[in-house]
C-alpha cells in the first residue's frame, strides 16, 4: 500500500502519524441514517470494529507493519503500548488484537498492563466538546512501574479524533513513567477538527 494521505498528529507526543482519515464524506440521508464514504483503510477498520469483522485483523495489520518500518525510529521502540479501552465489558478488543500482530512482526514488546485506566470513562466519540473530553480524561490513567524510563515508546490507538485520550496518556508516560519519547500511531482519523 502507498501511503500517500498520512494524518500528522499534532499533540504533547514527539511525533504522531494516522495512516489516512476515516472517512472521505458523510452525507444525511434522513434523521437515523447516514451515506458514509469511507477511505480504503476507514472501511477495514469500521468492518472490523464495529462489525466484528476478524478477517481484517491481519490486513489491517500488515498495512500497519508496512508503514512502521517506514519510520526512521522504530528500531529504537522498546515498547508498543495500545490504550486501554473504554469499554471493557467486550470480548473482542481490536486495538488489543492488531497491537498483538503488529509487535510480532516488527519485534516490538506490546506491554498491556503498563498504563492503566484508573478511571472509568464513558466512550468519547459521542461527546464533541474538546474541554469536556479533557475534563473527563483528567486523571483517567496511571503507569504501573518505571520500567520504560528513559526509553522510546509507541502509543497505539485505532481511532484518533480530538487527540485528548492520546495527551492524557502521553502525560502519565511522560510524568509518572519518565518515558523519554512517546510517539503515537493510529489506523485512521476523523475528518473533525475538535
Amino acid at each position: 500500500m502507498e501511503f500517500n494521505n498520512i494524518q500528522n498528529l499534532q499533540g504533547q507526543w514527539k511525533a504522531g502519524w494516522a495512516l489516512d482519515l476515516h472517512t472521505i464524506s458523510s452525507t444525511p440521508l434522513d434523521e437515523n441514517h447516514w451515506d458514509t464514504v469511507r477511505t480504503e483503510i476507514g472501511e477495514l477498520l469500521y468492518q472490523l470494529k464495529y462489525c466484528k469483522d476478524i478477517s481484517k485483523l491481519q490486513p489491517i495489520a500488515d498495512i500497519c507493519v508496512e508503514f512502521l518500518k517506514t519510520r526512521l525510529v522504530t528500531p529504537y521502540l522498546v515498547a508498543i503500548i495500545p490504550i486501554p479501552p473504554s469499554d471493557t465489558t467486550r470480548a473482542f478488543q481490536p486495538v488489543y488484537e492488531l497491537a498483538k500482530i503488529i509487535g510480532e512482526k516488527v519485534k516490538i514488546k506490546v506491554d498491556y498492563d503498563y498504563l492503566l485506566k484508573i478511571k472509568a470513562t464513558t466512550q468519547l466519540k459521542s461527546i464533541e466538546d474538546p474541554e469536556e473530553r479533557k475534563k473527563i480524561l483528567a486523571g483517567a490513567f496511571q503507569i504501573k512501574d518505571q520500567r520504560y524510563a528513559g526509553k522510546k515508546v509507541l502509543l497505539f490507538d485505532d481511532l484518533y479524533r480530538s487527540g485528548e485520550t492520546m495527551n492524557a496518556a502521553t502525560q502519565a508516560l511522560i510524568n509518572v513513567g519518565h518515558v523519554s519519547n512517546v510517539y503515537v500511531f493510529t489506523i485512521t482519523k476523523t475528518r473533525s477538527k475538535k
